[in-house]
């Protein structure tokens, strides 16, 4: 009688901006194993109150100086982190809006200085881009018009805006808001441009979250994150 194998449930938590090829490289994973992936996103900031709440899911994907703090408290098998890729930072607008110049940093300050609301998330590119706007020395001067929100709930405010809003986010997020309200006005100038490196790690004593985490760390699923834009 050949054995029974039964599908196993692995629950990920992860950080937003590679949300587009870890649903591709997840629904992959489910037709060739028949495990179910149910995949929850949080900020870096949202993991660390869920890490003192107790939550414990199958799989953490995150920058790894979070996973490595993770690691600490005993939520990660940090032995067994994958290295995923890393993401670059763009300016989004509204379907429909005027593309502003952000292509040299003096052409990216204009901008800022003449949008109408400048809006950013508080996860790791957020707080990139609040330290560059202070650096740059226009936080002040924008102050007024400074939106922040939780993770993706800044997007309806983005496509719903009336005037000339800009809105920094991973581009990798940017580009799978295409046709649904988003466009991509540009990346970050050169000079000034900050990517965050994300990996994934397992749970200690997870089963499910090792294989799916070792599938991550395969080309096939490599090659998926890379055509999501992920680098």
């Amino acid at each position: 009688m050949g054995k029974i194998v039964h599908a196993v449930e692995i629950n990920v938590l992860s950080g937003a901006a590679v949300e587009p090829g870890l649903h591709a490289a997840a629904d992959i994973y489910r037709k060739q194993t028949g495990n179910q992936v149910k995949i929850a996103f949080a900020t870096t900031p949202e993991m660390r109150r869920l890490v003192g709440e107790g939550v414990a899911p199958d799989v953490w994907i995150a920058p790894p100086a979070a996973l490595d703090e993770f690691a600490t408290s005993g939520r990660v098998d940090a032995a067994a982190r994958v290295l995923l890729g890393r993401v670059g930072v763009g300016v989004a607008i509204r379907d429909g809006a005027r593309k502003p110049d952000v292509s040299t940093v003096d052409a990216f300050k204009r901008a800022v200085l003449d949008a109408d609301a400048v809006i950013y998330n508080r996860a790791s590119s957020g707080l990139y881009v609040e330290a560059l706007l202070q650096r740059l020395g226009l936080a002040e001067q924008i102050q007024a018009k400074t939106r922040r929100y939780i993770g993706t709930d800044m997007i309806g405010p983005l496509i719903n805006g009336q005037g000339r809003e800009i809105g920094f986010m991973p581009v990798v997020q940017i580009l799978n808001w295409r046709g649904r309200g988003l466009q991509l006005a540009g990346p970050l100038p050169a000079d000034i441009q900050h990517h965050t490196t994300y990996a994934a790690a397992p749970a200690p004593g997870s089963a499910g979250g090792l294989g799916f985490v070792r599938y991550l760390g395969t080309p096939e699923a490599k090659a998926v994150f890379a055509r999501a834009g992920v680098e």
